[in-house]
């Protein structure tokens, strides 16, 4: 058994595809309209492109309890998911100069050092540098 595709929900899939995309720099691997607006629309990292899909899941928009959820992550400050980073204080310094807003700047936590931005999509993510 392996991962190949998760999930994040997102509020606007067109939104989300720019941002994680154009600033964070992954890759458009399917689009595909399911109707109704809705598309399945994955995204790979650049040197991982058979590796595990990231879905911009639309969830939010159609279903109260997922809008919920998200809504109260956020709001408690907790990140949706993790990615991995080789460096904490490059990835800060790109995507600072991007535009990105950062709740929580790099931090050294001991055997990693994370930071955590906005996607801009309703959700907290933490980038992690492993020590």
């Amino acid at each position: 058994m392996k991962i190949s595709v998760l999930s994040i929900p997102v509020s606007d899939q067109e939104k989300a595809l720019e941002f994680y995309s154009n600033k964070l720099g992954f890759i458009k691997k399917h689009d595909i309209d399911m109707g109704g607006g809705n598309r399945w629309l994955t995204l790979v990292a650049k040197d991982q492109q058979d590796g595990p899909e990231l879905l911009l899941e639309p969830a939010p928009l159609h279903f109260k309890p997922a809008k919920i959820y998200q809504d109260e992550l956020f709001k408690a400050g907790i990140p949706w998911t993790q990615f991995n980073v080789n460096s904490i204080d490059e990835e800060f310094k790109r995507l600072s100069t991007l535009g990105v807003e950062f709740k929580t700047p790099p931090t050294d936590a001991g055997t990693v050092i994370f930071a955590v931005l906005n996607d801009t999509c309703g959700n907290y993510i933490q980038l992690v540098e492993l020590k």
